[in-house]
């Protein structure tokens, strides 16, 4: 190759990389312009917490919200500076924010019918500052006053937008829904709600995501239909309480034997749900941590009961107990739904408790008859007992040292002795006592009905062996007597 060919191809080589490089530069300044706006367009934030009122007065239903403006990525804010909302210039910025975000995502209904005219009122964006939002009345005269002036300086994604919304209504009596639909806001959106009833009182709800329709002022029927729901569903979600019932029905599938295990399981966790509602349980952090750790204990506990072939006459007493910790575990459910009651407290109790056992009542049903036709068909009954509580003792017992673990990490204290102590141990002392009243009324009725053994028989099987001799022998001797 000359040299004059070699220039040339060094020549060519350098025009198409400096061409290369040409078409690399411009791509990368069309990347960075985009960048910005494509973040800011898709930039969810990962917590926010919104803020409302709804209040009936006469033929108007007027809500009053409060929602960060960082939620609203999508809409482009007039700004100024390093990125200051220019407020005298962003209305119809505003209020499409308030359209798009907020009006349409909140569904009123009163009396089942749902209120689809509204009109959107006042919007003001405020300083995070504000403290205004603590009451009705305050909220409502800082969103009808004068705007921010620009010289706030307030960066827009800083700031809090309050929107007022009003329905027309037939009468502020009726019975009035909200199905919200705020939760796609951000990753987590927590929403507390305070509905104004005509006569004065606040309800307040505090709920994260969409909630589904929720009763501001329920009926009574109401609350209770959704406790009801609640409990049925609690149950068939929560797998500890499944595989303990699980483990508590593989050895029993008659009904004479089940009546008093269930029973009892039933009475126990009623007496710590109720007691727990009414503020008997230990208001501590690792209360609930020992609870769950202790719950997989008791499935651990019956798994290997099961394994080891121990008598069943008992085991009413034991799922007693631990029905006491299964209460506590299901009081957790309840004291955060509680806001869902209104003013039912005891009625919505009593419905939660009722969707527990109707669901509790469901899988018996189901898995009565699938352990039978499994224990007849495909295993033997001892072996196939054996394999299932196994399983079910490793999965629980994985579940106990995690949970174990968590509970660990809590310091314990001991309590102050005080008056207020004293007060709960007065109060601990009277639930014994009817903890103690409930264990010996269930044996009264089962030793009645002939479905446990007298508390005499309740010892170690050669004792009972040995007294089965002895009355074998009298009765012998006695025969032999009459004989002569």
């Amino acid at each position: 190759m000359s040299r004059i060919d070699v220039q040339d191809s060094s020549q060519t080589f350098v025009h198409h990389l400096s061409r290369l490089g040409s078409r690399l530069g411009a791509l990368l300044v069309l990347l960075c312009t985009l960048l910005p706006a494509v973040t800011q367009a898709h930039d969810i934030p990962s917590r926010i917490t919104v803020n409302a009122f709804v209040k009936p007065e006469g033929n108007t239903l007027t809500a009053l919200l409060r929602v960060p403006m960082e939620a609203f990525g999508e809409i482009s804010f007039p700004l100024r500076g390093p990125g200051f909302i220019q407020i005298s210039e962003a209305d119809f910025a505003i209020r499409d924010a308030a359209r798009v975000y907020i009006t349409e995502s909140f569904k009123f209904y009163e009396n089942g019918v749902e209120l689809t005219e509204k009109q959107l009122g006042a919007v003001r964006v405020e300083l995070p500052s504000d403290r205004s939002f603590v009451d009705y009345d305050r909220a409502l005269e800082n969103i009808l006053s004068e705007p921010l002036a620009d010289s706030a300086n307030l960066y827009w994604r800083q700031g809090v937008l309050d929107v007022m919304v009003t329905y027309p209504i037939l009468d502020e009596g009726s019975d009035f829904s909200v199905d919200p639909l705020l939760g796609t806001l951000a990753n987590e959106t927590t929403t507390v709600l305070r509905f104004i009833v005509p006569g004065g009182a606040e309800r307040i709800f505090n709920y994260i995501g969409n909630p589904g329709v929720v009763d501001l002022d329920p009926r009574w029927h109401q609350a209770a239909l959704r406790f009801v729901v609640m409990g049925f569903e609690h149950i068939l979600e929560g797998t500890d309480h499944l595989l303990f019932l699980f483990c508590l029905v593989i050895p029993l599938r008659s009904l004479r034997g089940l009546i008093p295990v269930v029973t009892s399981f039933t009475i126990a966790h009623s007496i710590t749900l109720i007691s727990s509602a009414f503020g008997l349980a230990p208001n501590v952090l690792w209360f609930p941590p020992l609870i769950e750790t202790l719950i997989a204990l008791s499935i651990v506990y019956m798994a290997f009961e099961n394994i080891v072939g121990a008598r069943l006459e008992h085991r009413w007493v034991v799922t007693f107990a631990f029905g006491l910790i299964h209460g506590f575990g299901f009081s957790f459910l309840f004291s955060d739904t509680l806001q869902f009651a209104g003013g039912h407290l005891f009625s919505s109790l009593l419905a939660f408790n009722v969707g527990v056992e109707l669901g509790q009542l469901f899988i018996l049903l189901l898995v009565i008859p699938l352990l039978s036709v499994l224990f007849s068909r495909f295993v033997q009954e001892r072996i196939g007992t054996i394999l299932l509580s196994a399983l079910i003792a490793h999965s629980a017992w994985h579940w106990m040292l995690e949970r174990g673990t968590t509970f660990s990490e809590y310091q314990l204290a001991m309590p102050i002795v005080d008056s207020i102590f004293l007060a709960s141990l007065m109060r601990w002392a009277m639930l014994l006592l009817i903890i103690a009243g409930a264990v010996w009324a269930m044996y009264e009725v089962f030793r009645r009905f002939a479905l446990i053994e007298p508390l005499s028989s309740y010892g170690p099987s050669d004792n009972r062996s040995d007294n089965r001799s002895d009355n074998l022998s009298d009765s012998l001797r006695n025969k032999k007597t009459r004989e002569s």
